[in-house]
């Protein structure tokens, strides 16, 4: 949250509301990423697959790039790359993320301003497409395309990973609430094509002193399934498109844990991990 809590309007002084205080990317961190998970996932994945500890790492889509900083946190010999496309986020990220790295770790990461589709970052260990944010590409030659340049800057012997989500409710026009300590996080699934797959999401906050940041976050994406993105991933010359389910603990409810699984459950909700090696 911002530190401001008020604002002067022709000389009057006005209480701003928590909406009005808040940070949407500091909200949405908050609500959606756990970037030291994601980071562990990735270096143990990577070294039981190939035997060897990977040091580079790219961050597609990277937004704040939480992730790249985390992973140069992660050791000296750790380095990242972030692209993104928006320029006032990847400036929220170096102001609010980078700066809090020490000299060192800085020098390890670099933040592009680019298209993921052309961006040139030099060969790396792994990449990573998080948050669904690849699904902006909804048709398959442009997602071929997607994948066949990360297939390229990738070593010899690097690793891609991704995420998805789906479940019969994933086709439903619907909004799902989850409550914080300070704040309600709401997404919202407002359209969906049964015809083209495209859906159109939004993110909203909702505050204990009942005001409101809506549309906080916008996507129009389409609903890709995991048959579909692993079909590609080999169509692009990746081999073996693994699928990592997550496990369930005693209630029921997702542990964070994810493993191999071909088959998968017909859950109403469920996110998982997608590996392909080069």
């Amino acid at each position: 949250m911002a530190a401001r809590s008020e604002e002067v309007i022709d000389g009057n002084k006005k209480k701003l509301t928590m909406a009005e205080r808040a940070d949407k990317h500091e909200l949405y961190e908050a609500a959606v990423q756990n970037v030291s998970e994601e980071c562990k996932f990735i270096s143990a994945t990577f070294t039981k697959l190939r035997g060897r500890a990977p040091s580079s790492w790219r961050e597609d889509f990277c937004g704040t790039a939480s992730a790249a900083c985390e992973w140069v946190r992660g050791g000296k010999d750790r380095t990242a790359v972030g692209v993104d496309i928006d320029a006032d986020v990847l400036d929220w990220g170096r102001n609010n993320r980078v700066s809090r790295l020490s000299a060192e770790q800085q020098a390890r990461l670099r933040l592009i301003e680019a298209n993921v589709l052309n961006a040139d970052t030099g060969k790396v260990d792994c990449v990573g497409a998080f948050n669904f944010s690849y699904w902006i590409f909804q048709t398959r030659p442009l997602m071929l395309e997607y994948f066949g340049k990360i297939r390229e800057a990738l070593v010899d012997d690097g690793v891609f990973f991704l995420d998805a989500f789906g479940g019969y409710e994933a086709y439903e026009e619907m909004k799902e609430k989850t409550k914080y300590d300070d704040f309600t996080y709401i997404w919202d699934q407002a359209r969906y094509s049964p015809v083209t797959g495209e859906m159109e999401c939004y993110i909203h906050f909702k505050f204990p002193d009942k005001s409101k940041l809506k549309k906080a976050f916008h996507y129009t994406w389409r609903l890709w399934s995991l048959p579909e993105i692993t079909e590609m991933l080999r169509e692009a010359g990746f081999k073996n498109p693994t699928v990592y389910w997550e496990g369930t603990d005693e209630d029921g409810e997702g542990n964070g844990v994810f493993t191999p699984d071909e088959r998968g459950e017909a859950d109403a909700g469920w996110i998982a991990y997608i590996v392909a090696e080069k």
